[in-house]
């Protein structure tokens, strides 16, 4: 795992490769009954994944992205920037019977993008954060504004001391 940098919020929640599909199964799993879907919209690039796993589970053919960006060097959320907007087609009717899939909704500054964009789309997370939470439809976990959650993608393997001996 690498070091925690000090802009990071101090309670660190690593989550492994089997916990995250678990988890976006779930969240699948609770989606099935919000459907079904024509399309799938991931916001890029933490969204993939979990859109990825969703997909498959729904049996969902039709996968878009929308780039949104917003971390700068995984240190500091800045302005919001649309890379990539989303297919006219998806746009057509309001984003009626599409679901959006990202991994976290933070703040909430992201999710109000995807929202705008297709308002009548449902929005889910596999992970939710109190000021975002809010801006989604349907999510598994929420954790504390505090946490940082540390994406398998973003991490290797590692040891870590005991937390009393100063490991997170």
């Amino acid at each position: 795992m690498m070091a925690q940098p000090q802009a990071f919020p101090d309670k660190a929640f690593p989550v492994s490769w089997d916990q995250f599909h678990r988890d976006a199964r779930a969240l699948a799993w609770r989606l099935h009954a919000a459907g079904p879907f024509t399309a799938i919209v991931a916001i890029t690039r933490g969204g993939l994944v979990p859109a990825a796993i969703v997909a498959r589970e729904l049996n969902v053919r039709l996968i878009e992205t929308v780039c949104i960006e917003s971390y700068q060097e995984y240190t500091k959320q800045g302005e919001l920037r649309l890379i990539k907007p989303v297919a006219p087609d998806i746009m057509a009717n309001r984003g009626k019977g599409v679901l959006i899939v990202d991994d976290l909704v933070d703040t909430g500054k992201t999710a109000k993008v995807a929202r705008e964009l297709l308002p009548e789309a449902h929005f889910a997370t596999v992970y939710a954060k109190p000021m975002g939470r809010p801006m989604v439809d349907t999510f598994i976990t929420e954790v504390s504004q505090d946490t940082w959650i540390y994406f398998p993608w973003d991490t290797g393997l590692a040891f870590l001391p005991p937390i009393r001996e100063g490991g997170a």
